[in-house]
């Protein structure tokens, strides 16, 4: 008991320093996204973005200190090489625990831009976040369900189209774009649900990462196709939170952006999706033979 209490008051005394980050950081972004609205000019818009990406930037790198104090993490990174600041870049990655965003932000920032993901278009009008996902340009996603199209089949391709809009703000800022493509948090239980032929993944989603590329895809320099592994167990963020984060596997493959990925409709195309689930799965089969591997 006497053990646990200490590990929770830990745990208390770090998340109050991360929230004093948080506001010291969040206040004057918010006051340059405001003004970044109110004055329509584009020049000046985008000296106010990189401001505020740098605030952004400076408070990842703020907690990763805070983090780096408290948690004797063993870090083991490979393929961060050969990165840089001045680059389009999306990851695909397998998701595990909230704890993935932390460990992400931490390896990348400052080495390549600003960690970016999409939103669902309905999230912009969360109080306070909304107007800092839209000072930061994520970029807003518009999807519709299989039942909503057939019900309204004049909508397909629509997504696609909004998803190419919101993307356009790319074209003259270096941009990484996160892409989770299991959907989901990996879990043995999810694993049974979804029928999963994978030890340590959930069946890759194709449909996401295809609307990127296709909406974005000549922009990209190079996909890297991260994996995270815990090799002891999956931590929660309040076992990071107090100090309880002990070891963390990282392995970063650069793969090619090729010509057949862009400028293709990912709905309409049978040839192309059977291509792009043949290219993923592939991917997905050498990621969960890695993790196997690099578990043992």
């Amino acid at each position: 008991m006497i053990k646990k209490f200490f590990k929770n008051a830990k745990g208390f005394i770090i998340f109050l320093i991360i929230m004093v980050n948080t506001i010291l950081w969040f206040c004057p972004l918010l006051s340059f996204a405001i003004v970044k609205f109110l004055i329509p000019i584009k020049s000046f818009q985008r000296l106010m973005t990189n401001w505020i990406m740098a605030m952004a930037s400076n408070w990842v790198l703020c907690n990763s200190k805070i983090f780096s104090i408290f948690s004797k993490t063993k870090w083991e990174i490979s393929g961060l090489d050969q990165l840089n600041f001045n680059s389009w870049y999306l990851l695909i990655v397998n998701h595990l625990s909230w704890v993935d965003i932390i460990v992400l932000q931490t390896i990348f920032n400052p080495r390549i831009p600003f960690l970016k993901f999409f939103i669902k278009r309905e999230l912009v009008w969360l109080p306070i976040l909304g107007i800092a996902w839209l000072a930061l340009d994520m970029p807003f996603m518009k999807r519709y369900s299989k039942k909503y199209l057939k019900k309204h089949p004049q909508a397909k391709g629509k997504d696609l189209e909004v998803t190419r809009m919101a993307c356009e703000k790319f074209r003259n800022v270096p941009t990484s774009v996160i892409n989770f493509i299991e959907g989901t948090r990996f879990t043995e239980k999810k694993k049974l649900q979804y029928k999963s032929p994978y030890k340590f993944l959930l069946p890759p989603r194709a449909g996401g990462v295809a609307l990127v590329l296709s909406s974005m895809g000549e922009m990209f320099d190079v996909i890297l196709d991260v994996t995270i592994i815990y090799p002891k167990k999956t931590p929660k963020f309040w076992d990071m939170i107090c100090g309880q984060f002990d070891h963390v596997i990282i392995d970063i493959v650069k793969r090619p952006v090729e010509d057949w990925m862009i400028d293709t409709n990912y709905i309409e195309d049978d040839q192309y999706r059977k291509r792009f689930h043949r290219w993923l799965g592939k991917i997905w089969n050498e990621k969960d033979t890695k993790i196997s591997r690099l578990k043992d």
